[in-house]
């Protein structure tokens, strides 16, 4: 039996499906990894990478990103979720500029971010950081590690809305 600590500790989006979580990947994420050339020093193969759940599309600055629903439960506040998610980012992708309707309370369980803000923020997180990001704050998660990151992230959100709002290009987008 997986318990959802094993599901953390081994990052295993498979594992959530398992233990009957909801994903929240986009359908060109699931597609199985092709190949079996050779592999860089990180065990990728070079042509095809590959990320929490599936190929990555090396164009793409959000392939193979995915947020994993853990648990939702009504918020005491009348009109108000709380959500709670486990983030994978692959090496060298980001999360893409998002918003959310409500607060985000992070911890960073594996890697090396940047959390870009349109304000002009910039958050660098390290594993065992914890985060906070306010109701509406654009931001971008860049993942500048050597592995996949994971992050656990809670929000209370209003019920009405969507969880994420994402974003086409802009200034969390264009910085380096």
């Amino acid at each position: 039996m997986i318990d959802r600590r094993t599901l953390i500790r081994n990052g295993g989006a498979a594992a959530a499906g398992a233990l009957g979580v909801t994903a929240l990947v986009p359908a060109a994420a699931t597609a199985a990894p092709t190949g079996d050339g050779p592999r860089d020093a990180h065990h990728h193969c070079p042509a095809d990478r590959t990320g929490p759940t599936g190929a990555v599309d090396p164009s793409d600055p959000t392939s193979g990103v995915t947020r994993t629903v853990l648990q939702r439960h009504p918020s005491p506040a009348q009109g108000w979720d709380t959500v709670q998610t486990l983030v994978q980012i692959p090496e060298g992708k980001e999360s893409g500029r998002h918003s959310h309707p409500g607060v985000e309370v992070g911890y960073l369980v594996r890697g090396d971010v940047l959390m870009l803000f349109d304000d002009g923020r910039v958050l660098r997180l390290r594993t065992g950081d914890p985060f906070f990001i306010p109701t509406g704050a654009i931001h971008n998660a860049r993942n500048v590690g050597e592995e996949t990151t994971m992050m656990l992230s809670t929000y209370v959100v209003d019920e009405t809305k969507p969880l994420v709002t994402t974003y086409e290009h802009g200034p969390a987008a264009s910085r380096p």
